[in-house]
């Protein structure tokens, strides 16, 4: 996407890994990883991906910290820090799975560790905290081996992998914690509030439009026009309240629509990163109704308006109850409150090949749905079970449109799978009108 900030990822394989799922909730990154076991590369990494991408985001604080020490950095720079909840899980490991009472610990610091006790009062007996030098693995290893072997200590819990690795190949029983989801989540939320171009975008306007779904048999359910105008005054109300929290001004177009116009940077956080809008659940929680919510993005007023009312379109095509945001470069963000919203290119616009999948049952929905999937996952061939699970329909019913768009040479099957010695071998079909599309 054009539009995307590139993030360098560095550090340990493992991590690496937790890492680049979470990514999948942050549509805004694309990612350039460089995973290593040995915390010594992180400074090599960092020369290399310094002039690549606009923001730098270390596993933990040690390879940062290394790092810092011998890069000059042009960029912003940041570490995924070791919180309670970590420590917390370790703990729990350690005494729950293993019964031990007595630990030797290093990378925290003797009061968060403490105040974590206290709150989940796990009966740790004794604690040794390092107090050597930094960043000396040898030093700390030895730490731990010394407390270990003198019988004071059941076990180590360290913040550093490669002690990990070393304490473990001494048979020395130890854990080692690791940054949660939520800590790699906040971490990540930081790294993209603190690029350039991230804060040149915080304020362009926003627009949204709110259509609530099935607005005339909802008025009709009504007994009387008294009813009517107190529904309506009730929705404007939830409306007002929640474009107050967007800091935002709400117009209403007439009838089932609204408009509301915001900032790119508060409609982010309020959104916690496109991951949520709260409003499609008050709506049905609160009042009973569903709604169909279109968000656009632009380097004009103009464009921005034009954007939301393509997003709500797609919004429509889903069935409504859902939002989508269509951005600058016109791609397609959503559904929004999928945990791994989807990202994929606008619908295609070749009238030839519309006209051809209209006459074929291709739906908008339908197409919409497999552009996303070719678009995430760079797959053009799927069997009849496969785009069954995708289109949210049965496998009889699968059949029945691919054979409608064989005829309309909108597929075409490519191969044969067989899946076991007495299963029927399934065809594979290739989605040619998207190639047909590009080229």
């Amino acid at each position: 996407m054009q539009n995307t900030i590139k993030i360098g990822v560095i550090g340990p394989t493992i991590i690496v890994e937790k890492i680049r799922e979470a990514l999948k909730s942050f549509p805004n990154f694309t990612p350039v990883i460089r995973a290593s076991n040995e915390i010594v590369d992180a400074s090599a990494f960092a020369r290399e991906l310094m002039d690549q991408v606009e923001v730098l985001l270390f596993s933990g604080y040690y390879p940062y910290k290394i790092a810092k020490e011998n890069v000059d950095f042009t960029i912003p720079v940041h570490y995924i820090p070791l919180t309670g909840t970590g420590l917390f899980r370790s703990l729990f490991r350690l005494y729950h799975h293993r019964k031990m009472q007595r630990l030797s610990i290093d990378s925290f610091l003797s009061q968060g560790v403490n105040q974590v006790l206290q709150e989940v009062g796990e009966p740790f007996t004794i604690i040794h905290y390092y107090e050597g030098t930094p960043f000396q693995m040898e030093e700390m290893v030895a730490f731990h081996r010394k407390k270990y072997e003198q019988g004071v200590s059941d076990g180590a819990l360290t913040g550093v992998k490669r002690v990990a690795d070393e304490l473990t190949r001494l048979n020395i029983p130890n854990d080692w914690v690791v940054p949660t989801v939520q800590d790699i989540s906040v971490s990540l939320e930081r790294a993209l509030l603190s690029t350039e171009k991230r804060r040149n975008k915080d304020s362009q306007i926003v627009f949204g439009i709110i259509q609530i779904d099935d607005y005339r048999e909802l008025l009709e359910k009504s007994t009387s026009e008294h009813g009517v105008q107190r529904l309506k005054l009730e929705i404007q109300r939830m409306f007002l309240d929640y474009v107050g929290c967007l800091e935002g001004h709400l117009s209403s177009l007439g009838g089932d629509e609204y408009l509301f116009v915001t900032t790119r940077g508060i409609f982010e956080r309020e959104t916690r990163g496109y991951k949520t809008i709260p409003i499609l659940l008050e709506a049905k929680k609160t009042l009973g109704i569903s709604l169909s919510v279109g968000v656009g993005f632009g380097q004009s007023a103009n464009e921005a308006g034009t954007h939301a009312r393509l997003a709500l379109r797609q919004s429509k095509e889903f069935g409504g109850d859902i939002c989508f945001i269509v951005r600058e470069d016109r791609s397609v963000m959503g559904p929004v409150e999928m945990s791994h919203p989807m990202i994929y290119e606008l619908s295609i616009t070749d009238e030839a090949i519309l006209a051809r999948a209209e006459k074929a049952g291709m739906t908008a929905a339908y197409m919409s749905k497999l552009m996303a999937q070719v678009t995430r996952l760079g797959k053009m061939e799927y069997t009849a079970q496969e785009l069954a699970a995708i289109l949210g329909v049965t496998i009889r019913s699968s059949h029945r449109i691919l054979l409608q768009w064989l005829d309309a040479e909108l597929v075409e099957i490519v191969g044969i799978e067989k899946i076991s010695v007495k299963g029927r071998p399934r065809q594979i079909y290739r989605l040619s009108f998207v190639d047909e599309w590009r080229n």
